[in-house]
């Protein structure tokens, strides 16, 4: 993954505008390492495979950025994103790191569902 590019980044969100697409996204603030330290609340949300079509989305921010896509009813969204990558299957892949390095955040767009 590289650091976000945003000119390429809502190039490849306009390019999936309008069309059936399969969504994951992905938030953790440390669910994985929650057995560390018991006394450290951990919350995160993960959908995968989500059908559906946006008519517009866009990217925001300084860094790092936030990416709405507005559906049919309502918006879906995604902040604190960092990183991309498309990758050999033609695939928006979009992350957001912490300081550590570690995911705290994943949205991926495709026109085929993810295994």
């Amino acid at each position: 993954m590289e650091t976000i590019d945003v000119a390429k980044v809502q190039e490849a969100i306009n390019h999936y505008a309008h069309k059936d697409v399969y969504l994951h996204l992905e938030t953790t603030n440390g669910a994985y390492a929650s057995h560390f330290d018991q006394s450290f609340f951990s919350a995160g949300a993960y959908i995968r495979n989500a059908l559906v079509q946006y008519e517009l989305g866009k990217i925001t921010g300084n860094g790092p950025y936030r990416i709405g896509l507005k559906i049919n009813l309502g918006w879906v969204y995604a902040e604190g994103l960092t990183h991309f990558e498309i990758d050999e299957q033609n695939r928006l892949l979009l992350a957001g790191h912490d300081s550590k390095g570690k995911l705290a955040v994943a949205l991926e767009i495709s026109t085929t569902p993810f295994e």
